[in-house]
């Protein structure tokens, strides 16, 4: 019975080692702010926080789940709505102010939206792993938006899981979908055939959660977010627009219900739930555009390649020195392809 405790007593030392150990490790891997992004995420925070939100907010009820969506119009007449889907456990502020200003100035309602589990999208129903929801119910949360903004048609965008998403609304509802664009996304993540992900990827995402995430302070939680956006850009080069993320995530932090690191593990549950869309894409007649980094750590660039093999008459956009992220230097060249799609879609 001694030998017996003392066994239990040193193997859970071990374990509590390798354990620490794994955490040091994760820790030590993540990528370190210059004096100057740490200079300038001190200035925001002592600052006031610009508005962030500016068109018009509502709530779509999808079943249990109820969705906050923000809508964008143009000055003038619209020449469409766009729908844009965020990537796994993202809201809606995620996405580059800059990147929707781009739309919108050139004529479009742009509609962004909280995921399930994300931002003030909220729910009636507990998650659980037995009864999770699938990326095809998460694509009734975009029909349940344009169903309460009264919209027949809308051009989808989605980026990462949001561009699974996007896919999933264009094969069900095509007579819903004016144009789909998918960003660095995939047809089958699990495809045998393709690169898989990089595995210094989640070690360092979790050692930035770690290290900022879970108890950190309102600037903790802002460096873990430029952090991770650093650790998706890969090998790719490039400045990141400090002021802007640290001014979002502050508003998210301050004015809204901050971030819920818990709503990745659903969505990522979802995704490994997804099924294969190779042959629904094959049968695809909408516009369709694949953008994809040749950096991507991510979901590499094969997986958008095979879709653009698969899906009839789809046009692409492969961008050097981009990760799995949305450059501030290319956001120009990505939303002009994407209008120049959009513009196909309307002269069908």
């Amino acid at each position: 019975m001694k030998f017996l405790k003392k066994f239990l007593k040193t193997t859970a030392a071990l374990l509590l080692l390798i354990l620490v150990s794994l955490v040091l490790y994760a820790c030590a891997s993540v990528p370190k702010l210059s004096k100057e992004e740490k200079r300038i995420i001190s200035e925001v925070v002592k600052t006031s926080i610009p508005e962030i939100i500016t068109g018009k907010t509502g709530i779509a009820n999808s079943k249990v789940h109820n969705i906050w969506f923000e809508s964008i119009e143009p000055k003038g007449d619209s020449k469409g709505a766009v729908i844009l889907i965020m990537g796994n456990g993202n809201d809606a502020l995620t996405w580059s102010p800059h990147f929707v200003s781009n739309l919108v100035d050139e004529g479009y309602q742009v509609i962004r939206y909280d995921h399930r589990g994300t931002g003030l999208s909220t729910s009636e129903e507990k998650w659980k792993k037995k009864t999770a929801y699938s990326l095809n119910d998460m694509a009734g949360d975009v029909i349940a938006i344009l169903d309460t903004l009264q919209l027949q048609k809308a051009h989808i965008v989605g980026i990462s899981m949001g561009g699974i998403i996007a896919q999933i609304v264009a094969i069900e509802n095509p007579e819903r979908t004016a144009s789909l664009t998918s960003v660095m996304s995939s047809a089958d993540v699990m495809d045998p055939e393709l690169s898989p992900m990089s595995n210094e990827i989640i070690p360092k995402m979790v050692g930035a959660i770690l290290k900022h995430g879970f108890f950190g302070s309102k600037k903790g939680q802002i460096k873990r977010q430029i952090i991770q956006k650093r650790i998706l850009m890969g090998e790719a080069t490039g400045e990141i627009d400090t002021r802007t993320m640290a001014e979002t995530s502050l508003y998210n932090l301050k004015k809204r219900d901050g971030y819920k690191l818990m709503s990745a593990r659903h969505h990522w549950q979802a995704i490994l739930n997804s099924k294969s869309r190779y042959d629904a894409l094959g049968k695809l007649q909408i516009p369709t555009l694949v953008i994809h980094g040749e950096d991507d750590p991510v979901m590499p660039i094969s997986h958008g390649r095979k879709m653009i093999r698969t899906i009839p008459e789809a046009d692409s956009l492969w961008i050097s020195n981009m990760g799995h992220d949305l450059p501030d230097a290319v956001l120009k060249d990505i939303t002009d392809k994407m209008i120049l799609n959009f513009e196909r879609a309307s002269s069908e």
